[in-house]
């Protein structure tokens, strides 16, 4: 069995090199998740995920931030023209892990 978590997040790019694109999941969403699901996690704090923002629903992976102290979903390109999706846009997004 998955556990199900919903939450609100913003678009966002990584300034850096590459200029991924992320939705952060809220800070104490992250802590409730890391606690329940360190063990779980692979390199670099990766854990498998399926994500869902409106109608699309793809496998995928979150990825825990030290500096922000949350866990990162990134958004392909894919996925954000599917959905309409721009920088700083605010969607409501559920995870399966």
């Amino acid at each position: 069995m998955k556990l199900q978590y919903s939450f609100k997040g913003k678009l966002w790019q990584y300034p850096g090199s590459g200029g991924w694109y992320f939705i952060s999941l809220p800070t104490k969403l992250s802590k409730e998740i890391r606690t329940a699901l360190k063990s779980e996690e692979e390199g670099w704090g990766r854990l498998k995920a399926t994500a869902k923002i409106g109608k699309i629903q793809w496998d995928t992976a979150i990825w825990f931030d030290t500096k922000q102290n949350s866990y990162l979903l990134p958004i392909k390109k894919e996925i954000r023209l599917k959905e309409n999706l721009n920088i700083d846009d605010t969607r409501e997004v559920t995870i399966f892990i």
